[in-house]
């Protein structure tokens, strides 16, 4: 289990104000206030979102992890009580998870492959060609990757050791992800490709850069190999793998591109929720489906936000106006995507968005010690 406090909780906890005041502006503000700068807008505008996020009411967020049912339920035994056991605490909002029968999203990728390493964990990094980032980028009190310590939150028993984190809810429009790789393609093989073009991997997680004419399930499931690549050394004119596609939208690796992408790197999990949609089926059942995602930095302006805001959202990210990221990027019809081929490129048209925000919440995740100092406050 983990529990992560909103700024609005902190100050319903009694932390003193001098301490609010030291977390950073865009934790004060909220993801909701930050919606125009991360893209929230149209259908994912705030004021779209599910009650009760983006108001003041949120203070708290739990997660439970568990490997089944039961130790799920044993688990979340002491959340549920909290409103018996500690008075003015009340469950608002509560969202079952759980990974799909296929072990994939709802639009049929595998996911969580591409991890950064942390220095000092002593775990082998996802990509061998990627060397362990600072932990600073990741936690507070320690050097991050300019050497110097990232802004805490004072005091320091509250701040050390915590970190922030961006907790979104979004629906994946199934049914239009396949209605729009149906209206643009001849063959089932032709839909299956421009998909694996537009999110940079195939189904199996087998990335385009290693396998760029098909699948390959044995390469997609293997960790020592599914993302053993760089883009400037392996594919830098994009041939394999288009310069806009997500994977490669996200994290750019070595690509040749303004400033550092080892300041933009973050920790990423992520689960499905509702059930999926049918394979085959085109019509949209109305079902709520999509991924509830935590982004997870110590900086969240020049992490979650530059990312969302420069290189999923940016159409000019990658030299290619009016291109935003296929797969996550807020489209209103008139976007296209831009495929290198020999001996013309291929451009996509009229992409409309697959994915919308059905809330959100800039959270701080305190450690051990500061959730001991917090347990004491007089409130």
């Amino acid at each position: 289990m983990a529990v992560a406090f909103t700024y609005q909780g902190l100050r319903a906890l009694g932390v003193p104000q001098v301490s609010l005041d030291s977390f950073p502006v865009a934790f004060q503000q909220g993801m909701a206030a930050r919606a125009e700068e991360i893209g929230d807008t149209g259908e994912s505008d705030p004021s779209h979102w599910e009650p009760p996020f983006g108001t003041p009411d949120v203070h708290i967020a739990i997660s439970a992890l568990a490997p089944d049912q039961a130790r799920l339920e044993k688990a979340f035994g002491r959340a549920r009580a909290a409103p018996q056991e500690t008075p003015g605490v009340e469950v608002i909002w509560q969202q079952e998870v759980r990974q799909l029968p296929t072990g994939r999203t709802t639009f049929g990728f595998r996911d969580g492959i591409s991890l950064p390493s942390i220095e000092g964990l002593g775990l082998p990094s996802s990509n061998p060609h990627e060397t362990p980032l600072k932990a600073g980028e990741f936690i507070l009190g320690y050097p991050d990757e300019t050497g110097n310590l990232p802004p805490m939150p004072q005091p320091e028993i509250l701040g050390r050791n915590g970190t922030y984190l961006a907790v979104r809810k979004l629906h994946t429009n199934v049914a239009a992800w396949r209605q729009f790789l149906r209206g643009n393609s001849a063959t089932p093989e032709e839909e299956a490709r421009l998909a694996a073009k537009m999110v940079g991997r195939w189904p199996s997680g087998a990335p385009l850069t290693l396998s760029p004419n098909q699948d390959d399930e044995t390469l997609g499931t293997d960790p020592h190999r599914n993302n053993d690549f760089q883009y400037r050394e392996d594919d830098d004119r994009g041939f394999k793998c288009p310069a806009g596609a997500h994977i490669r939208r996200v994290n750019p690796r070595d690509a040749d591109i303004i400033g550092t992408t080892r300041l933009h790197r973050i920790i990423r999990r992520g689960t499905t929720y509702g059930p999926p949609l049918p394979e085959g089926v085109l019509e949209d059942d109305g079902a709520d489906r999509g991924l509830i995602g935590v982004f997870i930095g110590a900086h969240l302006d020049r992490q979650f936000e530059f990312i969302k805001s420069q290189w999923v959202n940016d159409g000019n990210f990658i030299g290619y106006s009016g291109e935003r990221d296929p797969v996550a990027g807020h489209h209103d019809g008139t976007d296209s995507l831009t495929i290198p081929e020999k001996p013309i490129r291929r451009r996509i048209h009229n992409l409309p968005s697959f994915v919308t925000t059905r809330g959100g919440e800039y959270c701080f995740l305190p450690g051990l010690h500061a959730l001991r100092w917090l347990a004491d406050l007089e409130s």
